[in-house]
This record gives structure tokens, C-alpha cells and sequence, in this order.
């Protein structure tokens, strides 16, 4: 017999005195399934803020802000600046943008409208999808509204409905998503003049430019350049590269998410504790068992196997469930959280999936490393009298 049937065989074993002791197993599933779908919820928050705050080789977008100023509503720059931006050596392109949030703090239900030229469209990269509904519709019609797949299905908007917030009323127009995961699709596009006018904000006046450099190493240049020509003016800018900007206009929300990390290490903890706890008890509870087995031949390797496999299948089917419960919810629910008029979505990945159920074993592995130890160690003769 080869290594590997036996290997298997064990396995099998050991299965059958899970399902044996069916409420001890429930109740150990039960706990590592809750553990791991906190997890692997942590860790897709954690995920998405790294994407959305550090930045990499290929990035070539700059945010122009109104310098001192955060919340969009204080953040008011003249819409001619966009000209002498484009004038200055690396920028590829330049997109005057007026941004209306009904919440400026911290919360779970934030609508952002975005009001932008046609070109902004047209010109975008990564390209926005049309899902449902007619881009043709939006361009004709003076308050249609293209909205974010996540924000239309988190206000159960179709094509066609009325769509009120922050003062502001729009016709949803299309659905659409973007390739990236970003907050594009949690914000509503709207006609620039026309968000200027129902905002009161006034003609010719935006929140912030978005600028596209010909050459993403030369970014600090050209933000340098940027806020060096309005520096006299009377409202002067700081320009930061699109990443960097969340990172430090959104500090509030980022160091609340970066918070539940310890969640995530905690609960890493208590799958050990409980797994581990619940596997001690079993080899306890069998121990003229193994007696038995070592009588009929089995050695100590193959008795550690049987305890060891046993811990790593409840860690496992557990784990698997527990991270398709939260894959499946994040992914239906599509929970955003915004601040000062930025949105992060939590969208799970299959890498995430990947990491959480590599994780799950190995917390299998060292959560019955102890109990095989201490249910293989002891001599026949001792488990026979223990029993």
C-alpha cells in the first residue's frame, strides 16, 4: 500500500469520527465558519483600501484641489484654470469637475454626483460600461443621470426613475460600471452646468480638476508645476496624485478601516483556540480507541495523522463555508463606505477567497499540532487504564 492511499484511508478515517460526533463537529464548524467569514470581510476591506490609496508605476491621473480645503463643498476653484493647465508641459488632458454629496462625514449611504463635461466620457480611462439604458439618452437630455451599478442597486434605481439627493433631481438616464473597481461605480455623472446651476454653485465654477500626465514617472513634476501657477492666485491649489489624494482627504475613514485589522488577527485566534479546544477534547474522549489501534499495528505517525487530519477538515469545510457566506455577501450587498465625497466599495476578489481558505488549513494544521502530539505520544498500556 502506497503512501498516498494510506494517507488517504486515515483522512477517511478521521472523517467518519467527525461525522460520529456530529454536534461537536457542528458546533466547532460553526464557530470556525464565523471566524473566517470576518476575515475574509476584514480582509476585502483591506484590499480595496490598499488599491484605492497606494500608488504604482502606471498611474497618471492628478487631482487639482482647492488648497486647505477637503469637504467638495469648500473646495471651489474658477473653471478657466483648466486652459492654463493645459498649457503646462506633461499634461495630456484636463477635466473640470463639480462634485455634491448629500453627507460630507463618514458614512455607509453616500451619494455623490459628479458633474462633468461629455468629453470626460468619451475620453475616460478605464472606459465606463453601459449596463442598461443609452448614453445617446444622457447626452440629450439636460438632467439625466449615469449612475454606478453599486449606487443603483444600493437605491434600487432603473432606467427612467426620479432620483433625489442633496437638493439635486435627475432622471437615472443609464447603468453603467467601469473596468476597475474604484469609486466610479458608486457616483452618479450628471451634466456639469447643470449640477453648477441645481447646486447653486453658480456658472464657472468646479470642485476640482482631474489631469492626465503623457508620462506617469514625470507625475510630481507636473503637480509641482500646477500649484507653483496658481500659488498667487486668489484661489490657490495642491494638486496630489488620485491615490495619494484619498489617502489624505478620506484620513477619518482610512484609520477606522485600518482599525479592524486587530479584528482580523483576533479572530485568526479564536479559530486556533476553538479548533484546537475542540480536537483536545475529541483525543481525550477516544483514547482506549487509539489503544486499540496502536494493539492492531498503527504507529504513533499514522495515530497523529488520523487527530491531525481531523482538525485540518473541520478548519477546511468550516473556513470554505464561512468565506463563500461572506464572498456572497459582499458581493449581493455591495457595502460602500464614503467620506468627504470619496467612496470605497468592498468588492471580494478570488484572491482574497484564495488567501482566506490557505489560511483556513494552516490554521487546521496548527490547531491539531498539539492534540496529535499529546493523542499519539501516550504508551497502550496507559490509554487502556485512562479508559
Amino acid at each position: 500500500m502506497n503512501l498516498i492511499t494510506v494517507i488517504f484511508n486515515l483522512s477517511l478515517f478521521a472523517s467518519k469520527n467527525s461525522i460520529r460526533n456530529r454536534l461537536r463537529s457542528f458546533f466547532t464548524l460553526l464557530g470556525v465558519m464565523s471566524g473566517m467569514f470576518l476575515f475574509t470581510s476584514i480582509e476585502t476591506i483591506q484590499t480595496c483600501l490598499h488599491e484605492a490609496t497606494v500608488s504604482n508605476a502606471s498611474d497618471n491621473t492628478l487631482v487639482v484641489y482647492r488648497e486647505n480645503r477637503f469637504c467638495p463643498s469648500t473646495s471651489r476653484l474658477p473653471e478657466y484654470y483648466k486652459n492654463e493647465i493645459a498649457a503646462i508641459d506633461g499634461v495630456k488632458s484636463v477635466h473640470p469637475i463639480q462634485i455634491v454629496v448629500n453627507n460630507c462625514g463618514t458614512s455607509l449611504d453616500v451619494v455623490v454626483f459628479r458633474g462633468i463635461h461629455q468629453d470626460y466620457i468619451n475620453n475616460r480611462t478605464p472606459k465606463l460600461h453601459l449596463l442598461n439604458g443609452s448614453f445617446d439618452k444622457w447626452k440629450k437630455r439636460i438632467d439625466g443621470a449615469l449612475i454606478g451599478k453599486n449606487l443603483a442597486k444600493r437605491r434600487n434605481l432603473n432606467v427612467g426613475d426620479k432620483f433625489d439627493a442633496a437638493g439635486v433631481t435627475v432622471e437615472v438616464s443609464a447603468i453603467i460600471e467601469t473596468e476597475d473597481r474604484g469609486q466610479n461605480n458608486n457616483v452618479a455623472f450628471v451634466h456639469l452646468d447643470f449640477l453648477q446651476q441645481a447646486s447653486k454653485i453658480g456658472l464657472g465654477i468646479v470642485t476640482q480638476f482631474n489631469v492626465k500626465v503623457t508620462d506617469p514617472s514625470g507625475i510630481d513634476n507636473v503637480a509641482q508645476a500646477i500649484d507653483e501657477r496658481f500659488s498667487s492666485e486668489t484661489d490657490p491649489t495642491s494638486t496630489q496624485p488620485e491615490k495619494a489624494f484619498f489617502a489624505n482627504t478620506a484620513l477619518e475613514l482610512i484609520e477606522l478601516i485600518r482599525f479592524t485589522r486587530w479584528i482580523g488577527i483576533a479572530c485568526i485566534f479564536a479559530v486556533i483556540g476553538l479548533v484546537a479546544n475542540s480536537i483536545l477534547l475529541s483525543v481525550r474522549g477516544r483514547i482506549s480507541e487509539y489503544a486499540v489501534l496502536k494493539t492492531l499495528g498503527y504507529s504513533r505517525l499514522y495515530i497523529a495523522w488520523i487527530i491531525l487530519s481531523e482538525s485540518i477538515l473541520l478548519s477546511f469545510v468550516g473556513g470554505g463555508i464561512g468565506i463563500l457566506i461572506s464572498f456572497a455577501f459582499l458581493h449581493f450587498q455591495r457595502i460602500s463606505i464614503g467620506s468627504e465625497g470619496l467612496v470605497l466599495a468592498f468588492i471580494p476578489t478570488a484572491q482574497v477567497m484564495v488567501v482566506a481558505l490557505m489560511l483556513a488549513i494552516c490554521l487546521g494544521i496548527i490547531s491539531g499540532i498539539y492534540p496529535a502530539w499529546e493523542g499519539s505520544k501516550r504508551p497502550i498500556v496507559t490509554n487502556l487504564r485512562s479508559s
